[in-house]
């Protein structure tokens, strides 16, 4: 299995902005997930609220990115890629670090909100940029690579979580959100602004239009039954494991860094096989795959089925986002692409009730069966609108030959 020599050199000249955007995307993840790994803690024993009020917090904080990813995207039309990019990072920085001062349970939920509404900036804003920035055919690899930067926020998160959590407690914990910040100053020294969003500007003789087509209802649906299932098998991991597995702290770092650790690997390897086989047939295949591998992951009470399942979900199920993000871009020209991946980003809203309506079932059939339905449900939905075809109505790049490089086949 080799990589084309052109798309090595390709990803080699544009390493700033891939950094930028894996880092933004890792940083984002780190300041998001620290709430997961939180939530049996902050709900018994700091707000003494049921776990519903908790996976409400985290629902809340999902609908806010709404507000927050359209806003970014209509700056990143308007503006460019890079002032939405850094000062949405800047914003969920801020809100992360004070999220650790709240005092209550309402003023933590408000906290969260505002920590929302920049949560999804930084990735519309990064994902056009890439997208824009690298050569089609180098864009299935580069979005991998891009997504893969979600697990890393996740991995140091856990590892956070398992050492410092004992040692500084619950509010020092969010005050580390405020690193990533750090990134904003990388951004507007090392980051050029995007070839494709200059070149609209200059061609632009009035305000632009988001085109609705077959292809940009497809991507819209698409990310918002996709994103259930993930939510469905991320949100509530760490809680699962504390609270129907009854594992400590400690021990419920080996099975989040290996589901993390699987996932690095498996976006870009997914980018990958999207470049060699076509985006169709992959997708359909690691949703598919997704099924078998969810009753590892959550039914079978056995620890070499629980390190399996988070293998699997990590190499397939949650490798489909290294694919969303050249499967969004490539539905919008460049001068409505902020807008439209962000409200691609935004349909996430949909899904992000997940944890809460998880949590709702826990009694009636238990968390372990209440995931998997959901996870199941989510991965069967997205397998089914992935599978109708669109092409024709496509933004076929900036020539023939790079949508034939990227092998369109939707």
């Amino acid at each position: 299995m080799t990589m084309d020599a052109d798309i090595i050199a390709d990803l080699r000249a544009n390493w700033r902005i891939l950094l930028a955007a894996c880092a933004g995307w890792g940083l984002d993840a780190f300041d998001f997930t620290l709430l997961l790994f939180l939530i049996p803690h902050l709900g018994n024993d700091v707000f003494h609220v049921p776990l519903t009020q908790m996976a409400l917090v985290v629902t809340a904080t999902g609908l806010a990115k709404v507000l927050g990813t359209i806003g970014w995207g209509k700056l990143a039309d308007k503006y460019g890629r890079k002032l939405p990019f850094m000062l949405a990072i800047l914003w969920f920085s801020v809100f992360a670090g004070l999220s650790g001062m709240a005092w209550s349970y309402s003023s933590f939920l408000i906290l969260r909100i505002l920590f929302g509404m920049g949560f999804g900036g930084e990735w519309s804003a990064s994902a056009a940029l890439l997208m824009e920035s690298v050569a089609a055919k180098s864009r299935g690899i580069a979005a991998g690579i891009m997504m893969a930067g979600y697990e890393v926020g996740y991995f140091v998160s856990a590892l956070c979580f398992f050492k410092l959590y004992p040692l500084i407690g619950w509010r020092w914990m969010f005050a580390l959100g405020v690193l990533p910040a750090l990134l904003t100053i990388f951004v507007r020294v090392g980051v050029k602004e995007s070839p494709s969003w200059k070149a609209s500007v200059a061609m632009r003789t009035k305000a632009p239009k988001l085109r609705i087509t077959p292809a940009v209802i497809q991507g819209w649906a698409f990310m918002a039954c996709v994103n259930f299932m993930l939510w469905a098998i991320f949100a509530l991991y760490p809680t699962f494991l504390i609270t129907a597995r009854h594992l400590s702290p400690g021990g419920v770092f080996p099975f989040v860094a290996t589901y993390s650790i699987a996932s690095i690997i498996g976006k870009p390897l997914a980018g990958y096989f999207v470049q060699r086989f076509g985006e169709r047939p992959v997708l359909l295949t690691y949703l598919l795959l997704t099924i078998p591998s969810t009753l590892l992951y959550t039914l079978i009470d056995a620890p070499w089925a629980m390190a399996a399942g988070a293998v699997l979900m990590g190499l397939v199920a949650n490798s489909v986002f290294g694919i969303v993000p050249a499967y969004l871009a490539r539905r919008f020209p460049a001068h409505t692409r902020g807008i439209g991946v962000g409200i691609g980003y935004a349909m996430t809203a949909l899904s992000v009730g997940a944890p809460y309506v998880i949590a709702s079932f826990k009694e009636a059939w238990g968390l372990p069966v209440a995931m998997s339905v959901f996870i199941i449900a989510g991965a069967v939905l997205s397998a089914i609108i992935s599978a109708v075809p669109t092409r024709k109505w496509l933004v076929q790049g900036e020539s023939e030959a790079e949508a034939a490089a990227y092998r369109l086949e939707s």
